[in-house]
């Protein structure tokens, strides 16, 4: 069904920066969604593209390959499209609406938004319309969240019911607090990292299955 399948009392799963073999089978067998692939050297959980072409053929169809950039250029992302079966782009830099549509050059795309007190979600919808989805990520120093949840109820309800189908969550979830976000907010799908590692980069494989099943009991209270 992929990440982007929005569909009302099923929240989608993406887990992103997975790195071995294990990893995806793991995630697999929890009944993820999408699985992230970081490519962003300064990462620790980046891959190259080879290996992450390697840890593509081990998914099922259906499941989502999301390719998370930072600010690449021509060349690198060149590098990647040509190594890497990429199903969907996350741009997680400055790129413009521009730069992501000619990357993307017409496959899908979401753009990642650093949310602090201040952000304005009308106008970043608007500037980027043309995404297939928006991925609400808190605003740290650097790229990429942290592991920092950011408020939630700071985002205008109005604004949460208008664009539900295209938001992806992130930032800080973990099995303790999927839920709240989710019968908060009803996204169309959550984003875990670092709420499912043993240690920074580390992935664990209980972990990635408690989270979906904190998710799935969610979406069921959501239903009941």
């Amino acid at each position: 069904m992929g990440l982007l399948t929005y569909s009302p009392g099923r929240t989608r799963v993406k887990i992103c920066g997975l790195r071995t073999a294990a990893d995806i089978d793991s995630a697999v067998s929890a009944g993820v969604d999408a699985v992230g692939f970081v490519f962003y050297p300064p990462s620790v959980r980046a891959v190259s593209p080879n290996i992450a072409a390697q840890l593509i053929s081990r998914l099922p169809t259906g499941v989502d390959a999301v390719g998370l950039v930072v600010n690449a250029t021509d060349e690198q992302f060149a590098a990647i499209r040509a190594a890497a079966s990429i199903t969907l782009w996350q741009f997680h830099g400055d790129e413009t609406p521009e730069r992501c549509a000619e990357l993307a050059a017409g496959e899908p795309w979401m753009k990642a938004a650093r949310v602090g007190e201040q952000f304005a979600f009308d106008d970043f919808s608007l500037q980027y319309g043309n995404a297939n989805a928006f991925l609400l990520d808190a605003l740290v120093e650097g790229y990429g969240g942290g592991g920092v949840p950011f408020d939630w109820q700071g985002i205008p309800q109005t604004w949460v019911s208008e664009n539900a189908p295209r938001v992806v969550l992130s930032g800080g979830l973990n099995t303790h607090n999927v839920g709240e976000a989710i019968a908060r907010l009803h996204p169309c799908a959550v984003d875990v990292s670092s709420g499912v590692e043993s240690s920074k980069g580390v992935k664990d494989s209980v972990l990635m299955a408690d989270f979906i099943k904190a998710v799935r009991a969610a979406d069921a209270k959501a239903s009941s």
